[in-house]
């Protein structure tokens, strides 16, 4: 009897998720929240991080057709699921919107910054690479992008060019700091 009453109370508790029930609704939220936000975490942190969790649980929410993709089993594997794929699907936007490849991501990331510019040998190497290898116009991308951590957008700004110039500039940056690089290594 235990059996049934519990399968009977998933299967009550599955309608009500496919209908959109406000308790059901409030009762994922509350309990899956944390596996969402964990999921988006491994992949976008701070505002964005929060951005998608709750597109996640919006699109949940009031999207039917999302709710009925879920067919029964872990609901928090289900979740955990979408979280990271709606996750993906922002960071590479990003990364398009930013002319980035993902790729080339890690070698400029914004967060701990300080950090990396704090040793001394890889500042060094920097105002090596800064002094040697860039032209002027190309040392004002190369701070404003890479030092000051500006986006795109407010780079071409500050330095008044058009934002598709911005880009191509700093492509040759890092094809000039992919070369500069590896010749420092065989060195």
């Amino acid at each position: 009897m235990g059996k049934q009453e519990k399968s009977i109370s998933q299967e009550k508790w599955l309608e009500g998720f496919y209908s959109g029930d406000r308790t059901v609704m409030r009762e994922c939220y509350v309990d899956h929240f944390d596996v969402v936000f964990q999921s988006v975490g491994r992949i976008l942190h701070g505002a964005d991080q929060e951005t998608v969790v709750h597109e996640v649980f919006f699109r949940i929410i009031t999207d039917d057709k999302m709710r009925r993709n879920f067919k029964g089993g872990s609901l928090r594997a289900w979740l955990s699921t979408v979280a990271k794929n709606r996750a993906v699907d922002f960071w590479r936007k990003y990364c398009r919107e930013q002319n980035e490849e993902p790729k080339d991501m890690d070698m400029f990331q914004v967060q701990g910054t300080s950090e990396f510019m704090d040793r001394t040998d890889v500042r060094i190497t920097l105002e090596r690479f800064n002094d040697e290898c860039l032209s002027e116009k190309l040392r004002s991308v190369f701070k404003a992008r890479f030092v000051q951590g500006l986006n795109q957008r407010e780079a071409a700004d500050t330095l008044g060019m058009l934002r598709t110039t911005l880009a191509y500039q700093e492509r040759q940056i890092k094809r000039k700091l992919r070369r500069f690089l590896k010749g420092a290594q065989g060195s």
